[in-house]
């Protein structure tokens, strides 16, 4: 059977987009200045230097004319003497403020210079601590991945464990799968479709009830009471409480609030021609996917439907049979959804929907159902509104009550094309509020129904006799529901 989970590749490959981080290993950015005083005395002596290069050069380029010396300085020397003094000083001034000013720019070039690397720093910083969150989720995606295969892995193996008990020739060992199962389906929510599969492919599987005993042969299975009873007769004994521990588990699980954890509600279950020799589906919510009773054969025991509830599921018991078991409905509640029990055979034994409760909008079909022997049951049910369809059903030889049940106002039960040779119809003390109807227009009534009269002696108001060969959209609506 495949498995519902994907497995995860064995190499998972986690995409961490992370960009280029640069690269800062190199030197903080240095700032080489010599010293103020320093760099002041170098470049008066520099510009010293060079002016008397140039007086120089002027001198030589004048052939190094002799000075004449007075003894005596007159004011205009004297003047010129203090100018060029002052135009010393001022140019060492000068030279002065020009190496302050240029160590000024450096500073400040510098200090820009070290903002930005400071600024590429935290950069830097915040790329590397990206690239760590990132390599954190990695490392915990890839944690998540391989706890993941782990866990499937580990389900895989529960799950081939599981079937391999359920296929054992030993019934302790299949009890012990059916719970394996069940528990696997409660720890595993992707694959619990899967194992509710199983379980009820197991019910499908080929199966003859074992013949009734009396309470002296319910003993427990010996090396006497096998050869007293036989071999294939414990076998079988030994099978139905497997089964029926099968339906016990997925009724507990439909018992269930839905918002539990381990609610089973809302899936499908497969029953297609399943036996019942008895089974516990009391309280049971079937509240959405597809229920599928086709064909199933309930033979013999007690299978209980009492007090579930079909809120949203589509229930199909079509072409069911009921050939002899006590199957109740007893205080059945439909709310929503469609329940079907087209062409069902009820050939022995009971059926019983008494105190039911249908009240949907949505239909129930007994359309082309046979009752044939034994008694299916309405008493004192509620038809509060929608259809119940009964057309084309053939009723000889079984009792079909609805006695003390109530119809109304929005329900309708039609038994329009339906056939009465033989058996019983029995509408004795029904009650009909605000307008519900039962409809036997167009049925044929070889056997008169049973009804409580009105005090004048008439039928009761609701319930419509006559003849009718208005019978066209029957077909149609049969072959919808086939």
């Amino acid at each position: 059977m495949e498995l519902p989970v994907v497995q995860p590749s064995p190499r998972p490959d986690v995409g961490i987009p992370v960009g280029s981080l640069p690269a800062m290993d190199g030197p903080v950015p240095a700032l080489r200045l010599w010293g103020i005083r320093r760099s002041i005395i170098l470049a008066v002596v520099a510009a010293l230097l060079l002016v008397g290069a140039m007086v120089a050069a002027a001198l030589w380029y004048a052939g190094w004319p002799s000075i004449k010396r007075d003894a005596t300085v007159t004011p205009g020397t004297l003047f010129d003497l203090l100018k060029l003094v002052f135009a010393v000083v001022a140019g060492i001034g000068g030279v002065a403020a020009l190496v302050v000013a240029y160590r000024r720019q450096r500073v400040a070039e510098h200090t820009s210079a070290l903002a930005e690397f400071a600024h590429q720093l935290a950069h830097a910083a915040d790329l590397r601590a990206e690239a760590a969150r990132a390599l954190a989720e990695a490392a915990d995606e890839r944690a998540k991945i391989e706890t993941d295969r782990n866990g499937v892995r580990l389900f895989n193996e529960r799950f081939a464990k599981a079937s391999e008990q359920l296929g054992s020739d030993k019934a302790a060992v299949r009890l012990a799968g059916v719970y394996a199962m069940a528990g696997l389906a409660d720890d595993w929510p992707q694959g619990r479709q899967t194992c509710i599969d199983v379980l009820c492919a197991y019910l499908r599987m080929p199966y003859v009830p074992p013949p009734e005993i009396g309470d002296e042969q319910a003993r427990p299975a010996t090396a006497e009471t096998r050869e007293e009873v036989g071999q294939p007769t414990l076998a079988a004994r030994e099978e139905r409480e497997v089964r029926h521990t099968v339906v016990r588990v997925i009724g507990a699980h439909l018992r269930l609030p839905e918002e539990d954890p381990f609610s089973w509600c809302g899936h499908d279950f497969d029953f297609t021609g399943a036996v019942f020799d008895g089974g516990d589906f009391s309280r049971a919510r079937f509240s959405g996917g597809r229920v599928s009773f086709y064909g199933a054969n309930f033979a013999t025991g007690w299978v209980d439907f009492r007090d579930a509830e079909f809120s949203g599921a589509l229930v199909s018991f079509t072409r069911a049979t009921f050939s002899g078991a006590r199957v109740s409905f007893e205080r059945l509640s439909l709310t929503a959804g469609h329940v079907s029990f087209f062409a069902a055979k009820f050939l022995g034994g009971e059926v019983n929907f008494d105190e039911a409760v249908f009240d949907t909008w949505d239909y129930v079909s007994f359309i082309m159902a046979k009752f044939t022997a034994g008694t299916v049951s309405f008493k004192e049910a509620k038809f509060t509104k929608g259809p119940v369809q009964f057309e084309l059903a053939e009723i000889g030889g079984a009792r079909l009550a609805f006695d003390a049940a109530e119809f109304r106002l929005g329900s309708q039960v039609s038994f329009l094309g339906a056939k009465l040779s033989s058996g019983e119809l029995s509408f004795e003390r029904v009650r009909f509020t605000d307008g519900g109807l039962v409809v036997l227009t167009g049925a044929d009534l070889a056997v008169p129904p049973k009804f409580t009269p009105e005090a004048d002696g008439r039928p009761p108001k609701g319930l419509i006799f006559g003849q009718s060969s208005d019978v066209s959209d029957m077909g149609r609506r049969a072959a919808c529901e086939e």
